[in-house]
């Protein structure tokens, strides 16, 4: 069985590879840490029988693959995801390993696709989980800030300009120049946030609709978003999510 891995930590790939040496006749015949390598690759190269995905990485949401590319071949995902996620996995009949991972989930995995390979419905499968995250109600209006060392306050999510990841912690800046640290990472506030107000523009920033003044055209077909708060640097917008960007951006 020839397999693809995409997950971006890399303790991860090689507890999978230990396990995949142990049950034996699984080939692994490429790994990824990006969207954007996994959509090229999937572009370019005949499908495999079987992929393990991580919901979250390096640039983004695993389920913006699907996007871009059409994955015919069965996925199993890999997460530590909330009993939302799960449910919504078992509901839609696609298998999900909860990390950590051990030898007993995968080949229970491995039992249960032995069917859905042959079904053809895989696509539509894995879109449905992805129609499930979207979700429409329940938006994180607040966050509590930390103030002084014994005190929590409420943030309003309209007082934010944008969110931003600076030596690998994640910062609220504010419309009026205020900076807070964040105890979760952009894919999770993508989650818990309204799209119509917020985007995810690349690894780094997630900005809101408000925050934008205008956009510049870049190099190689590229946007430089300019925003009307001062930023710690020039914010553009990765290759893969211009089009939606510029589809956002023009739904005022």
């Amino acid at each position: 069985m020839n397999v693809v891995v995409i997950e971006d930590e890399h303790l991860a790939v090689k507890n999978l590879q230990s396990i995949f040496n142990e049950i034996g006749n699984i080939n692994v015949i490429a790994t990824f840490e990006t969207i954007a390598e996994s959509v090229e690759w999937f572009n370019t190269h005949l499908h495999p029988d079987l992929v393990f995905m991580d919901i979250h990485l390096a640039d983004g949401s695993a389920f913006e693959i699907f996007e871009h590319t059409n994955i015919t071949c069965p996925v199993i995902f890999t997460t530590a995801y909330d009993e939302y996620a799960i449910k919504a996995f078992k509901v839609n009949s696609i298998d999900y390993l909860l990390k950590p991972i051990n030898n007993q989930a995968v080949l229970k995995s491995l039992q249960k696709y032995n069917t859905l390979v042959h079904s053809g419905n895989v696509s539509d499968e894995v879109r449905k989980i992805a129609s499930l995250f979207k979700k429409d109600n329940a938006y994180r209006r607040n966050f509590l800030i930390p103030v002084k060392s014994d005190k929590l306050v409420p943030l309003a999510v309209d007082k934010i300009a944008f969110f931003y990841i600076e030596n690998a912690i994640t910062y609220i800046y504010t419309y009026d120049g205020k900076k807070y640290p964040l105890e979760y990472t952009l894919d999770e506030l993508s989650d818990s946030l309204n799209p119509a107000d917020f985007f995810r523009v690349n690894r780094q920033f997630l900005v809101a609709r408000g925050a934008i003044k205008d956009v510049d055209l870049w190099f190689n077909n590229r946007l430089s978003v300019n925003l009307n708060v001062t930023v710690p640097g020039k914010i553009l917008v990765s290759r893969l999510r211009v089009t939606k960007f510029k589809d956002w951006f023009s739904n005022i």
